[in-house]
């Protein structure tokens, strides 16, 4: 299994981004995805996950500004993030989740994006 991202980059406070993901291989229909992210110095956390029957979860402090959806027919699974503040400056890693409905757990991550958000 295979995870790409793309979408990372430079960004205003206030602005958007999309990250994309597109994973090869059979699980992706069958398994929980999600978004990790790594500050410096910091541990890595769990942003968003989306399950096999397109329930959808989020940190606290990204609710309302992010959006997580997946699209079953292309192995995709997107982060539209908005209102982007200097704290969600971080790498993005998409991730395998380890059940249906859990992404707590994950079994695979990409190789990260750059996500950095200038005040």
């Amino acid at each position: 299994v295979d995870l790409v991202e793309s979408g990372g980059g430079l960004v205003q406070a206030g602005g958007s981004l999309r990250l994309s993901c597109v994973v090869s291989g059979n699980i992706f229909s069958i398994s929980a995805m999600g978004w990790y992210r790594q500050a410096p110095d910091k541990q890595r956390e769990l942003v968003a996950c989306i399950s096999r029957f397109a329930t959808t979860d989020y940190v606290d402090s990204v609710k309302g500004r992010f959006t997580i959806s997946r699209d079953n027919a292309k192995n995709t699974v997107s982060l539209q993030m908005n209102s982007l503040k200097s704290e969600d400056t971080a790498i993005y890693y998409c991730a395998v989740g380890s059940t249906p409905t859990n992404c707590a757990a994950a079994v695979r991550l990409g190789q990260g994006t750059q996500v950095t958000v200038s005040s």
